[in-house]
């Protein structure tokens, strides 16, 4: 039986994907949290095999609370479920640990194969999204040569990730332990290198060509 909690700030979502479970003989949604913060105290308590997690959610976001999990019980399977279908975003969300990513206006055959195929330690990624990773895999491809920007350091790009995630300067600096001038040196010359104006050009052009990549 695979062991399955739900995480989303919608109690819609919850009771939809609960009863688009219910019927199957192998699966079995223990629990719900409505928050990324009553996921992780939910998870110490009943520990499942896979959890389903939104991504946009208030207080910590699907992302940290994917890296909060793990970082309890490595063993989890995640499963991303959203309606964001930016490459830069279901790349983050992967990249941080998560074994698939299902949109949420996937049919019940597709969220059904994700449970069992990350349970079986694979990666699910449903097929709108699989066609929108292989067509930002060519286009970076293609971008790679064209880049207008000098390459930043191994510091800058960490700090451009946290960046992307909507940490402050501070939360930047304490996570780094490094000083908040520091992270602000760090940001004046990203945006010498990019060419940016302020901090949202930054992040677009960040984005665009994957520069904390």
């Amino acid at each position: 039986m695979i062991k399955v909690v739900i995480v989303d700030d919608h109690k819609m979502v919850i009771d939809g994907m609960s009863l688009l479970l219910q019927n199957q003989p192998d699966i079995e949604v223990i629990g719900s949290a409505l928050s990324g913060e009553e996921g992780v105290t939910l998870i110490n308590e009943i520990i499942p095999d896979v959890v389903l997690l939104d991504i946009n959610m208030p207080g910590i976001n699907g992302i940290e609370t994917c890296k909060e999990m793990l970082k309890i019980h490595p063993q989890l399977k995640i499963i991303a479920i959203s309606m964001h279908k930016e490459s830069s975003l279901i790349k983050l969300m992967l990249s941080h640990g998560a074994k698939g990513y299902v949109l949420k206006n996937a049919g019940q055959d597709e969220v059904i194969e994700a449970i069992k195929e990350v349970y079986q330690g694979k990666m699910y990624l449903d097929e709108t999204v699989n066609e929108i990773i292989v067509n930002s895999v060519s286009k970076s491809l293609q971008q790679s040569a064209q880049s207008p920007f000098p390459s930043l350091s191994r510091r800058e790009k960490e700090i451009l990730e946290l960046i992307l995630e909507e940490y402050t300067t501070q939360e930047i600096a304490e996570k780094l332990f490094i000083s908040f001038g520091t992270v602000e040196t760090h940001r004046r010359n990203m945006l010498i290198k990019t060419g940016a104006r302020n901090t949202a050009g930054l992040v677009r052009i960040a984005l665009e060509y994957e520069l904390h990549k």
